[in-house]
């Protein structure tokens, strides 16, 4: 059987009825309108909608002082595991999440910015259930100078 290049048909072969093209044609539409709705669910404000905040009290937010334990550059949130003293002088570990690595980048975050032993000023909303956690607002170093910006 040899095909016609130029007009896209095999020769010996039957053409397709009218029935045939305009199922072919609705799948095609379908197709395309599932990929157009796909594709608009990725816009970047339904990326960040995908996370809730009820864990943080949004309505509350203090700032804990101490020394980076560890800077994890991980999706789809970054962390910062800081060493801080409670009010007994006892070291006490907070986790404090951050956005998504592509976001913090823009921002000017990168995977070196933290390192263990740097010592910061977080200002944070914190957990509701009262332990030593929250989400990260913003970053300083002890001089007052910001360190990238998570908003």
């Amino acid at each position: 059987m040899m095909t016609n290049a130029f007009r896209g048909a095999s020769i010996g072969t039957k053409p397709e009825s009218g029935v045939e093209k305009d199922s072919m044609r609705f799948q095609l539409a379908c197709a395309a309108a599932l990929a157009l709705a796909v594709a608009g669910s990725a816009a970047p404000e339904a990326a960040s909608a995908h996370h809730s905040f009820a864990m943080f009290d949004m309505t509350k937010e203090v700032t804990v002082s101490g020394t980076v334990r560890q800077f994890q550059w991980t999706n789809p949130h970054a962390y910062i595991q800081l060493m801080a003293k409670d009010s007994q002088g006892r070291d006490v570990e907070y986790s404090l999440e951050m956005g998504a690595p592509m976001y913090l980048y823009a921002r000017g975050w990168r995977p070196r910015t933290l390192r263990a032993g740097q010592q910061i000023r977080v200002k944070l909303n914190p957990l509701r259930n009262g332990r030593p956690g929250g989400v990260v607002r913003e970053v300083t170093d002890m001089d007052g100078k910001s360190i990238g910006t998570n908003r």
